[in-house]
């Protein structure tokens, strides 16, 4: 599979199967987000395995939706904006160095055939707490990973994007 590809079969998977996800699969989702870029290689980020029902029921209550309690295991993306590389003016780029790490555990996770999904918009106040998150780290990111209940929901979500020609300036704007 090319790179163009994998790019195209990614997308959010919010339908999983009732089939555990095997711990080769996990490893290698990992090794793809341990080998992410980040800003002057900071590398500001510690990733939240989540497996256990235990801890599986935990985060369904960061997240209420009904389709996010039946994924297999959750990634919770942390980020150290301590570690992280401040531009000049002082951006951080820890939300940056965070995003990258997400979307290489999204394109590993696509090309083994396991579904994941960006979820930004959950309670990490409580997140933070019932997974003694420490201080210093900011829950950005949840991904949730298993495999689709269809295979085929890979390729029959529809990818909507904007033409090149929207998108891209030549020289200036």
């Amino acid at each position: 599979m090319t790179f163009l590809e994998l790019a195209t079969r990614r997308c959010s998977i919010r339908q999983y199967a009732e089939r555990a996800v095997e711990e080769e699969k996990i490893a290698y989702i990992l090794e793809a987000a341990r080998m992410a870029p980040s800003a002057v290689n900071y590398q500001p980020w510690q990733l939240l395995l989540v497996q256990s029902e235990a801890g599986k029921e935990q985060m369904h209550s960061c997240y209420d939706r009904p389709w996010f309690v039946h994924a297999q295991g959750y990634i919770v993306v942390c980020g150290d904006h301590q570690q992280g590389w401040k531009r000049g003016d002082q951006k951080d780029h820890t939300d940056i160095d965070a995003a990258i790490i997400t979307e290489h555990i999204c394109l590993a996770a696509a090309e083994v055939g396991i579904g994941t999904c960006w979820v930004c918009n959950f309670d990490t106040a409580r997140c933070r707490s019932l997974f003694r998150i420490p201080s210093h780290l900011e829950p950005i990111v949840i991904v949730p990973f298993g495999y689709p209940s269809d295979p085929e929901l890979f390729e029959q979500t529809p990818k909507r994007r904007k033409a090149l020609s929207e998108i891209v300036k030549r020289e200036s704007f």
